[in-house]
C-alpha cells in the first residue's frame, strides 16, 4: 500500500474542485507501481483500479482518489500506464545507463515507477513539456519520501540521506536525459 500523499493538488481536489493533472499522474505513478506486483497486463489495471467500486475504497485510503479523472485524465492514464508497460525495457535501459553509479536493481520500484513515467512522458507524450515531466517526477518523489504515521509496511517511509541525493541525482539525470533526447 502506497503512503497517503499530503500534496496540495490533493488536498485542493479533495476539497471537490476538478482532479488536476499532477493528480492524474500520481495515479498513474500508483498503477505503474502496483503491475510490478501483480504482474496485470495494463489495460486491466487501469479498469480493476479505477472501477468506481474499487476506487471508492482507494478514496478512504489516500486523498488523490477524492476525485474520479476525467475523461481526458482517464485516456491520459491509460496512455501513460500502457505506454510505460510496453516500453519498460527501454525505459530501465535509459534509467540505468544515466543513473551513474547506482545499478537500477538498487533503486526502489517506486522511485523506478516515478522515472519510468518522467521519462515516457518526456519521450512519448507531446502535451507534456519536459521541465512539468521532472518537476513532478521530483514533486512526487518527495511526497512519498516524507514521514507518514503508521509502521513502514502501512505507510511510514523515510528517506535516508543517500536518498535524498538519488532523487536531486535522478532529477538531475532526467533533465540531462531530456536536453540529450529533445
Amino acid at each position: 500500500r502506497l503512503p497517503v500523499s499530503t500534496s496540495t493538488s490533493a488536498v485542493l481536489s479533495a476539497k471537490g474542485s476538478i482532479m488536476t493533472r499532477a493528480n492524474a499522474r500520481e495515479l498513474a505513478v500508483h498503477l505503474i507501481y502496483g503491475r510490478i506486483f501483480t504482474g496485470e497486463e495494463p489495460e486491466q489495471v487501469v479498469s480493476i483500479r479505477l472501477a468506481k467500486e474499487y476506487y471508492a475504497k482507494l478514496s478512504l485510503e489516500n486523498d488523490v482518489y477524492a476525485e474520479r479523472p476525467s475523461r481526458a485524465q482517464m485516456a491520459y492514464i491509460d496512455k501513460v500506464v500502457s505506454g510505460v508497460a510496453n516500453r519498460a525495457e527501454d525505459l530501465n535501459e535509459l534509467i540505468q545507463k544515466y543513473s551513474i553509479g547506482w545499478n537500477i536493481s538498487r533503486i526502489s520500484r517506486l522511485t523506478r515507477a516515478i522515472m519510468q513515467l518522467a521519462i515516457y512522458e518526456i519521450l512519448y507524450v507531446d502535451d507534456v513539456p519536459t521541465g512539468v515531466a521532472v518537476s513532478e517526477a521530483v514533486r512526487i518523489a518527495k511526497n512519498y519520501a516524507r514521514t507518514h504515521g503508521g509502521s513502514a509496511p502501512t505507510g511510514q517511509w523515510r528517506m535516508a540521506p543517500w536518498a535524498w541525493a538519488l532523487v536531486g541525482a535522478a532529477a538531475i539525470g532526467l533533465v540531462w536525459l531530456a536536453m540529450y533526447l529533445v
